[in-house]
């Protein structure tokens, strides 16, 4: 099974240095980074179809930060799934932590896009956990395990599936959780996800990840790669997290 190093570019990069970014990255992977590791891109909404033409003839997949949970109609500012998939979007951030507290959406709706994603047989890359209040009260699994379970009700378990986990305290504060912390969530997300019948899933982990760190953590069992914020906007940095 292939490492997935997935690039979360949140509110950065316009068209033109999306594409310089992907071309440079092309150039450091030319020694074959693709044969043990799938890599992705989210880009922001107006670099979509920059990073769309940039990747073509590439093995980088990529796909949209954020959908609305219906594929067309009168939602002023949302982003239809359906055209990011005419675009050639795969994959589509879920439940990011930042959407969840900074736009609060909830569980209910999370629901309903991850339903739509389904449908349109593209691979959601659904986000879970903690903040560091929740962390210090010991409710790491009761957040994650709830997250999991309003937020996957009822989807098709057959299908393929990513499940992020990302630490909120650890997202862009230097901070990251221990390979011991890690190793413990990530094996209770896989026997919670075995549980519920899911048949083909893959665990990231996110959270201040760099080229220090990687090897370290992909050495945690079920850690099957991770989702990078700021490490991800350097081409160079990025890169040396996907050799690890």
């Amino acid at each position: 099974m292939k490492k997935i190093f997935a690039a979360n570019w949140k509110l950065n990069k316009s068209p033109l240095e999306a594409t310089k970014f992907i071309q440079d990255f092309m150039k450091l992977a030319a020694n074959g980074v693709f044969n043990q590791s799938d890599v992705l891109i989210f880009p922001s909404a107006f670099s979509m179809d920059a990073v769309s033409k940039a990747c073509a003839g590439t093995k980088i997949q990529f796909g949209p930060q954020n959908i609305f949970s219906e594929k067309s109609g009168a939602f002023t500012g949302e982003n239809s799934a359906e055209v990011a998939v005419q675009l050639g979007a795969q994959f589509f951030l879920v439940g990011h932590s930042e959407r969840r507290q900074l736009f609060s959406e909830v569980d209910a709706l999370l629901n309903q896009k991850v339903k739509l994603l389904q449908s349109l047989k593209v691979i959601p890359v659904f986000c879970i956990g903690e903040t560091l209040d929740q962390r210090d009260a010991e409710l790491t699994e009761t957040v994650c395990f709830s997250q999991i379970e309003k937020g996957l009700a009822g989807i098709d378990t057959t299908q393929r599936l990513i499940v992020a986990y990302e630490p909120v305290w650890a997202i862009g504060t230097g901070k990251v959780a221990t390979r011991d912390q890690v190793a413990e969530i990530h094996q209770k997300i896989f026997d919670k996800l075995t549980s519920m019948g899911f048949q083909n899933f893959q665990l990231l982990y996110g959270g201040s990840v760099k080229p220090e760190n990687a090897k370290e953590l992909l050495q945690v069992p079920h850690v099957h790669g991770f989702l990078i914020g700021g490490a991800s906007l350097d081409p160079n940095t990025f890169y040396k997290i996907c050799q690890s």
